[in-house]
């Protein structure tokens, strides 16, 4: 007991020490004494910026689409017989005109040569009527030859001119028939795969088919506008050829171009559609018939549109909105009405003004009031 009381007198007596030897170097620092200076200032936040530019821009409308063959034809025999040989392989670029199969023509050039033959011989046979006839009439003229004869001999002379007519017919058609043992394109396309193998007995009364060809330049692109933008597309059309560019799954730039060049009469009453389609030039073949792409039409030009990067975009309950650099270099949010696009810049119909700098970038980072140090875009994201 003794001895506690001795050690709590001991730890009493240094702590006044220590306490007068404080005060006697100065006095106790009370601490805390900035406690209600103010915060220290914020740091502008680094930001790429874009000018709003004012331009004029194409207004396009797009569809989904599917491609289709201008003329695309079943190639069929019209004479019965065997394939004898296939002149283009499956698959092959031709031309108008070009050789594709060839039918045994034996029994063609038989026939023309026989009818040939026929004709040469009515020759013959009319050619002795008429001078037959020439002789009686003089004698009918000398009153040597009776009517009747004479009659009869006139007749045997149209008889034989009507059988050498028919004659010269069947030469027609025996010369039509023995072109037949050659099947040729009726067009510029590509062939598909052949049907009718060498040796094969085609027929013209079960119409054989041997292969198909398909137009594939030009090919039309076909689609369904709704009847709300029938007027617009009408208009457009009133004013010249309306442009169309077709692209392909993927894309953002088109590949092929041409022109609309029909739209249906009436409108799809189940759907609310009308059917249009485009002629497009397909000049390297790369589309084939039955393809899904992407087509929109070129409509009009829209001058004086706000134009800013759709980066610059964003979205809020309020709806859409971009950060402009304000005053002192603040940030201002802008409520804006989008516009048509073009490429990687968005129309603004409202909220902004030309040369207005928008924020394009680190929006998530920034807030209304906000400093910020506005920065080129290449500049900012270094």
């Amino acid at each position: 007991m003794r001895g506690s009381r001795l050690v709590l007198a001991a730890v009493v007596i240094i702590g006044g020490l220590a306490a007068a030897y404080h005060y006697r170097n100065g006095g106790f620092e009370i601490k805390g004494g900035d406690a209600g200076a103010a915060p220290p200032p914020q740091q502008a936040m680094p930001v790429p910026v874009a000018a709003v530019v004012k331009k004029t821009i194409p207004i396009y409308l797009d569809y989904s689409a599917r491609t289709e063959a201008i003329r695309n034809v079943t190639l069929r025999a019209k004479i019965t017989g065997y394939i004898e040989s296939q002149a283009v392989a499956d698959g092959s670029d031709v031309q108008g005109g070009d050789l594709l199969y060839r039918i045994d023509a034996r029994d063609y050039r038989a026939e023309l040569d026989q009818a040939k033959a026929q004709v040469e011989r009515d020759e013959a046979s009319l050619a002795y009527l008429r001078s037959n006839l020439t002789r009686g009439n003089e004698l009918a003229t000398t009153g040597y030859l009776d009517k009747d004869s004479f009659d009869q001999r006139q007749s045997a002379v149209r008889q034989a001119e009507a059988a050498l007519a028919m004659s010269r017919a069947a030469v027609r058609t025996a010369e039509i028939n023995l072109d037949y043992t050659e099947i040729r394109a009726p067009f510029a396309g590509q062939l598909g795969r052949n049907l009718a193998p060498e040796g094969t007995l085609v027929s013209s009364t079960t119409g054989t088919p041997l292969n198909n060809l398909v137009q594939l330049s030009p090919i039309y692109v076909s689609f369904n506008p709704s009847e709300t933008e029938l007027a617009d597309i009408r208009k457009a059309r009133t004013k010249g050829k309306v442009e169309a560019e077709v692209l392909l799954p993927g894309d953002k730039e088109p590949r092929y171009r041409g022109d609309l060049s029909f739209i249906n009469n009436t409108v799809e009453g189940n759907t609310g559609t009308v059917v249009a389609r485009a002629t497009i030039d397909n000049a390297d073949l790369t589309l084939l018939p039955g393809q899904y792409v992407r087509v929109r039409l070129k409509i009009r030009d829209e001058p004086n549109v706000m134009m800013v990067p759709e980066t610059a975009l964003g979205s809020s309950q309020l709806g859409k909105y971009v950060y402009v650099v304000g005053k002192d270099d603040t940030v201002e949010q802008r409520l804006v009405t989008l516009g048509p696009t073009s490429g990687d810049l968005i129309g603004l119909a409202s909220g902004v003004s030309e040369g207005d700098q928008v924020i394009a970038g680190n929006l998530q980072k920034i807030f209304p009031g906000a400093p910020v140090k506005p920065m080129p875009a290449g500049q900012a994201q270094k």
